[in-house]
């Protein structure tokens, strides 16, 4: 036996050593434990959702082109979804974690995502997509690191420093969604976290004693990239460190035209990378600040987090008035303005060698045109839902791919409407049909009073223009087709239009919905379906051989055992009976 075990330990060497050798991109693999934690952010204790017994959860740190494996054990009590918005998954809408293509993994059972990285670049964040999740964490940094021999345009940082903040309520999410169920209102957040953690007590009045806020320890003369995201569930925040500047350099994957900014308005579900230089005396520590935008000052004061940026030489703690936030809490033009100097730094380099600006996104037909406009929240069925184009959005059991590949008729239609419809709104699975390879501008149009922010899975979009009042055929004669940055979520401001133009050359079944948390629960939101007519499998991924079977296919599913139901070291005997019997059978091949 003693012989069988060393010939199969060398067996397996050779294999490992052979599959590392034709192995094209590296392999980054995870395995992740989703699971509730109880702590107080806000001095009241709750329910989060932790990874890793981690809140937020671990960072993803990648470099372009790399293979990106991660079992994920669902520990909850509900069904789970990971979701990687920025990640375009290249012919693999399969592994994007929502339920247009996936299966939820089940209470007690994992699931492995396999996806590549390929030709990207940047930050992002992953998060839970089902049932009102994201409230309560399950998020974490997603950073794509540049390979070496593609130059960055910028200096080599001191540091790399993520920061998530986001508006946050005291009652799990489960009860949250029962107000959305009953057709309420969510109401005020109770304040905003900074990494999980709640505000530094920078007014004794507003903020109780005892809270535990995030501190960010900084070396004098420096400089740090910070990768910012706002996490939240439906509130733009202002950004902002007292006494520095942001220079700002990538959102979402595009390198930016290198810009200072005293503040920045981060808008629900957005990513911003920023230099900052530590050119202080640090006489003190200084406040970071993410505060409510859009919102009554007065009212909303208590939804302020404050963390604490200290250099090494401090001497002493922050204290005094915060730094000031835009002038008018209200003046969406400034922040329109500030999101429409934005610009992609189109003589850079992404992921790939040639400059960002050689794909002359300005100089292709468009093929397609979606006007999306939503509305604030209807009735429909005696049920309070949102709408695009007057339809609100219903998850069908069996998702869209899945439905495709084993040719289950009846699951969606492929008839959203180009334009709002005109009659009542209706609930219904309604998909719009991609030309695959076609180009498609998508005006969406936020006829609601809060701000929306919208995004795509599976792309990056040309974000081309932005104004007030309704888009027409004239609004074109504004847009910006030369250096309009290219990302993946974008902020539509109350009675006013953003539009976007992206290449359709991914092959798969992909969500466009709004990051509001509590629209999107509500059904704002769609999926556009891009399919190869040639028949070829250079253009998808085949299925997973591991992919979950749900709805009209749930018979073909077999039942999984609980994680927790089975010893470890009955699972690693099995494991060792298999490796036997293959070092068994490769021995009688060979010999």
């Amino acid at each position: 036996m003693a012989l069988i075990w060393s010939f199969a330990a060398i067996l397996l060497g050779v294999f490992q050593i052979a599959v590392l050798s034709f192995a094209a991109d590296p392999i980054v693999s995870y395995k992740w434990d989703v699971s509730y934690l109880t702590v107080a952010p806000l001095g009241v204790k709750q329910k989060v959702i932790a990874v890793n017994g981690k809140f937020p959860g671990p960072i993803v740190n990648v470099t372009t082109n790399n293979n990106v494996v991660v079992n994920v054990l669902n520990s909850l009590d509900e069904d789970l979804l990971i979701t990687w918005p920025g990640v375009q998954h290249r012919r693999n809408s399969w592994q994007d974690g929502v339920l247009g293509t996936t299966c939820p993994i089940p209470s007690g059972w994992n699931w492995t995502y396999e996806f590549q990285v390929k030709d990207q670049i940047g930050s992002f964040f992953y998060f839970p997509s089902l049932k009102f999740q994201r409230a309560v964490g399950g998020y974490g940094g997603l950073i794509i690191n540049n390979r070496i021999v593609i130059s960055v345009p910028f200096g080599e940082p001191e540091g790399d420093i993520t920061l998530f903040i986001g508006d946050w309520y005291n009652k799990n999410h489960t009860n949250l969604r029962k107000a959305l169920d009953a057709g309420k209102d969510l109401g005020m957040p109770d304040g905003v976290l900074m990494n999980g953690k709640g505000p530094y007590r920078y007014n004794s009045t507003l903020v109780p004693d005892g809270i535990d806020y995030e501190t960010i320890n900084v070396h004098p003369g420096k400089t740090y990239r910070f990768r910012v995201h706002n996490v939240g569930i439906s509130t733009s925040l202002n950004f902002r460190i007292q006494n520095h500047n942001l220079l700002l350099v990538e959102t979402e994957g595009s390198y930016t035209v290198q810009q200072n900014y005293t503040n920045l308005d981060i808008h629900v579900g957005q990513s911003y990378s920023f230099l900052v230089t530590m050119d202080q005396n640090a006489s003190s520590d200084y406040y970071i600040v993410g505060s409510a935008r859009f919102v009554n000052q007065s009212l909303w004061t208590r939804v302020t987090g404050v963390a604490i940026l200290k250099y090494s030489n401090s001497k002493g703690s922050a204290s005094g008035p915060l730094p000031d936030p835009p002038n008018d809490m209200y003046d969406k033009t400034f922040s329109m303005n500030q999101a429409r100097s934005i610009r992609w730094n189109v003589s850079a380099s992404g992921a790939r060698p040639n400059p960002q600006g050689s794909f002359k996104y300005g100089q292709i037909n468009v093929t397609q045109v979606y006007v999306l406009k939503n509305k604030p929240p209807v009735m429909i069925d005696g049920k309070r839902r949102t709408t695009l184009n007057g339809i609100s959005y219903v998850n069908p059991t069996t998702p869209i791919r899945l439905a495709d590949n084993f040719n289950v008729k009846n699951v969606y239609k492929l008839d959203f409407p180009t334009r709002p419809l005109t009659g009542p709104p209706k609930m219904a699975t309604s998909v719009i049909n991609g030309t695959y390879r076609g180009f498609i501008e998508i005006i969406f149009q936020n006829n609601d009073t809060i701000v929306q922010s919208y995004h795509m899975d599976g792309y990056a979009f040309f974000v081309v223009g932005m104004d007030y009042g309704e888009w027409t055929e004239n609004s074109r004669g504004t847009y910006n087709k030369w250096d309009g940055v290219a990302r993946c979520t974008i902020q539509v401001f109350p009675g006013a239009w953003t539009a976007v133009l992206a290449s359709l050359d991914n092959v798969g079944v992909w969500n466009i919905r709004t990051e509001n948390l509590d629209t999107w629960y509500l059904g704002q939101e769609t999926y556009l379906r891009v399919v190869n007519p040639e028949a070829t499998n250079k253009t998808e991924l085949p299925l997973p051989e591991n992919a979950l079977k749900c709805g009209a296919l749930a018979y073909l599913q077999k039942a999984q055992t609980p994680h927790g139901s089975k010893s470890s070291a009955s699972l690693m005997m099995a494991g060792k009976v298999k490796l036997v019997v293959c070092a068994l059978l490769l021995f009688a091949a060979v010999f």
